[in-house]
């Protein structure tokens, strides 16, 4: 009899694993489920810690966040940005019929997705017995958080314009400010007010300006204005809510550089030292994404030799600006 009930419960075991696994593999590609249930724990590991990445990677509280995502643009670690075709002419008091009838070409561009890669940490056995912490819990978390602040950085340096081109509406201004004493004119309001008249007179969207603002440029507009200096001790998570003479503010303390003669952009991370600046996007044209995320990883018990945990990141991302808003940098104005 106890033979018969232990087959019986068997029998009930192996109908119900057939049931999940069927459940599981509904309406997913073929071999997706069998994959997962034949997956390594370090495998299973990579898993988690890359869809905890994707989960956590979100620029809280900085001028990332003003940027909408676009997941649904994504393919294969590209994104394809949409192109609007012409748009239509308004007729008015029209008495013309019929009224004029076009099409409208639309295209896009396909642009890949920038390849992050952190540098392989190692952790010893001997720390993990050594530390009242979990160290290799505590590495990812430090890893995440340098890929978040590497792709910022990068991002503010793409949307910067390269070089002042008012045909594309592409502007750098110089500050005209008083010399702060090193030689570096100061950043007035007057500079913000004749920045924001240059784009209003391009015709540029006035809603969805965003102004990251230098260490050096938050301190002059500190000193000047009184009105900034309220709102900037008053500011909730790192952004100055209100407008400030048309834009949202915040601050970044790794806005990029500029050559100190010929105005133009320095490459990403150059040892060449420029004129900092502070830069304007139009959150309106502008996208963020996420691409493939890869933990690569070797267990001690893999390395023999060493006794050693080595994990290291790979990202795919991308902030990018597209359509005809542009962007802009104001310069440190030189004295005479």
């Amino acid at each position: 009899m106890k033979n018969y009930f232990k087959l019986l419960m068997l029998s009930l075991l192996m109908i119900v694993a057939t049931v999940v696994a069927h459940a599981t593999n509904m309406g997913a590609p073929e071999g997706v489920a069998m994959a997962t249930l034949t997956l390594s724990p370090l495998q299973l590991k990579n898993t988690t810690a890359e869809k905890e990445m994707i989960k956590q990677l979100r620029h809280e509280h900085t001028w990332v966040s003003e940027i909408k995502s676009k997941q649904n643009w994504v393919n294969q670690d590209t994104i394809k940005i949409p192109k609007r075709g012409q748009a239509p002419k308004v007729l008015i008091d029209n008495t013309n019929y019929p009224i004029v009838k076009n099409e409208r070409d639309d295209s896009h561009v396909i642009v890949a997705l920038h390849k992050f890669d952190t540098e392989n940490t190692v952790v010893t056995k001997d720390e993990l017995y050594a530390l009242p912490y979990e160290k290799v819990s505590d590495v990812q978390e430090q890893h995440r958080e340098t890929l978040e602040d590497s792709t910022l950085e990068y991002g503010l340096w793409g949307l910067a314009p390269q070089a002042h081109d008012a045909a594309n509406n592409l502007f750098v201004l110089e500050t005209t400010g008083e010399d702060d004493g090193t030689g570096r004119l100061r950043l007035t309001t007057k500079d913000l007010r004749s920045l924001q008249a240059t784009m209003n007179k391009a015709g540029i969207d006035k809603n969805g300006r965003i102004l990251i603002l230098s260490d050096d440029h938050v301190s002059d507009l500190l000193d000047e204005d009184k009105k900034f200096f309220t709102q900037y001790h008053n500011q909730a998570e790192g952004v100055i809510s209100s407008k400030y003479y048309g834009f949202k503010v915040y601050e970044d303390s790794t806005t990029p550089e500029y050559n100190d003669t010929t105005l133009e952009k320095l490459p990403f991370e150059s040892v060449t030292v420029g004129r900092k600046s502070s830069v304007v996007f139009h959150k309106g044209t502008t996208a963020k994404a996420v691409g493939t995320v890869e933990r690569f990883a070797r267990p001690a018990e893999l390395d023999p030799e060493n006794r050693e945990n080595t994990i290291g990141f790979r990202l795919y991302h991308i902030i990018v600006a597209y359509g005809i808003e542009g962007s802009a940098a104001i310069i440190s104005g030189k004295a005479a």
